[in-house]
This record gives structure tokens, sequence and C-alpha cells, in this order.
């Protein structure tokens, strides 16, 4: 598959390995607060980019990084704009919605968004449950590497 031009989108993207979980929702649902709850917490986490990322699509995978502006800052709101260690590309495994802890659904049925006929497994989770980081990074590890489990499967850390 050719590779595409660069395209942005609106989120926030941590990575473990180069392998990149986006977090996504509207203004305030709290992308950058759980990514600098990931990443003060697991020394093995990285930005890849806060509020603005670029992807591209190469060899049938989707790509992203922080604009060159951007490159390795977050912004905490009450705080201001951090600067941080970050991934300067990551492979993106699983999408992220950021909802309210009303539409969490309780058991998830496997989901999908294509992004340039690219599937994504997607969950929604809400930002500030305090279990919120712990979930993206199994999430990540059961979900976004390997798929989702098959019928009566369960998760495995």
């Amino acid at each position: 598959m050719p590779e595409t031009s660069h395209q942005t989108l609106h989120g926030t993207a941590i990575a473990w390995n180069g392998e990149a979980v986006l977090l996504s929702g509207p203004p305030g649902a709290g992308k950058s607060d759980l990514a600098w709850r990931i990443l003060e917490n697991d020394p093995a986490a990285r930005l890849v980019g806060d509020d603005r990322l670029e992807w591209q699509v190469k060899e049938g995978a989707l790509w992203l990084s922080a604009p060159g502006t951007l490159a390795g800052l977050i912004e905490i709101r009450g705080l201001g704009i951090l600067t941080l260690p970050y991934a300067p590309k990551a492979r993106l495994r699983l999408l992220i919605e950021l909802v309210s802890r009303a539409e969490v659904p309780r058991l998830p049925l496997p989901a999908f968004r294509e992004v340039e006929s690219v599937p994504v497994p997607l969950l929604r989770l809400h930002a500030f449950d305090a279990s919120a980081p712990a979930k993206v990074a199994l999430a990540l590890a059961s979900i976004g590497l390997s798929g989702f489990p098959g019928p009566g499967a369960r998760l495995s850390r």
C-alpha cells in the first residue's frame, strides 16, 4: 500500500514500545489528564502527541506522530504546558473514546473504527476513573496487540 500524506486529527496518544493508544473525545473529556496520569506512573510509557496528531498509513498500518511544533508538549489544565520525553512516532493499535461514566459499557462487544480502511479496535472508557490508566495499559496489552478475545474468553495479564 503506498504511503499517504500526513493528515491531522484531534486526540492524545501514548505509546509503549512503539505501540500507541489514541485517546479521543471532545474538549474537556480528560484526554490530556488521563495521558498525564499514565505518563507519571509508568516509566515505559511515552507521549506521542497531545491535542493534535499527524497520522499516515504505511504498509497497511496507521502511524501517529506529533506535529513538529508540538512534539513533546502536553497541556495540563490548571498548570499549563509541560515538556516531556516523547516517542517520535508509533503504530496505532487501539482507539479509546472517552465518554461519561454512564456511557461505558459494562461488558463491551468487540468494536472497531476504520481509519483509511485500517480497522482499529475501539473501547469506551471514562477518563477520570481512578482505574483508567491501568485499564488503558491492560487494553493495549490484551486487545490492541492480539485482538479482542473470542466468545467466552477473558482478558489476561
